[in-house]
């Protein structure tokens, strides 16, 4: 009997847990941030080499404290529509506890309600970021790290300013450099192996 009232008990609070804090859904945030990225639309990009760089603001459009309860802007470098079909681990769903469309973190920053200026970002693209099409969006988060609030540098469509980032290979032109060296190399020394048996042989008739 205790167990089953201890069950009902953890229920009763985690229920109560999600009253409290609730789901966080896409749908439900308003574009409060105005966002902006260097790359221009189709523009080409190398992970580990490229910066992308912007900037982000309050939209004016909004009245004033609407940005009371900001603690925090997070960036996140997330997926356009056409890197997302057929990817299930890219799925955008409007459960943001379960949403995949922005799996990479690019710049967190405390957020002063003071300053009303335009601020600015740079980030450079990390090497495992994979080969897709992407853009930038930035989330406003409250004192308990919750979304309030967000903008990106696309449409609502997402299919304005999109830019691609091409993968690293792997290969590097001084490892292309040593592994002709070492071939070439192993081609000769086997040559000159067997001119010396070949001379041997000749010595020994």
């Amino acid at each position: 009997m205790a167990a089953h009232r201890l069950v009902v008990a953890s229920l009763f609070l985690c229920c109560l847990a999600e009253i409290c804090y609730g789901k966080v859904l896409f749908s439900s945030l308003k574009t409060t941030l105005v966002v902006t990225a260097s790359p221009k639309q189709g523009q080409v990009l190398s992970s580990g080499v490229d910066k992308i760089s912007g900037t982000w603001s309050l939209n004016k459009a909004f009245p004033a404290g609407t940005d009371s309860s900001y603690k925090t802007i997070k960036l996140k470098l997330c997926y356009a529509g056409i890197s997302q079909k057929d990817r299930a681990w890219r799925k955008t769903v409007d459960d943001l506890s379960r949403d995949k469309t922005c799996q990479h973190k690019m710049v967190a920053m405390h957020y002063n309600a003071s300053n009303k200026t335009v601020q600015t970002y740079d980030w450079l693209i990390e090497r495992f970021v994979p080969q897709a099409t992407y853009f930038v969006r930035a989330y406003a988060f409250d004192s308990n790290d919750v979304e309030v609030g967000y903008g990106q540098s696309t449409n609502a469509d997402k299919s304005t300013n999109l830019f691609e980032i091409n993968a690293i290979s792997g290969r590097h032109a001084t490892l292309d450099i040593c592994s002709i060296c070492f071939s070439a190399f192993s081609v000769l020394s086997l040559g000159v192996f067997f001119y010396i048996e070949k001379r041997k042989g000749k010595s020994q008739k």
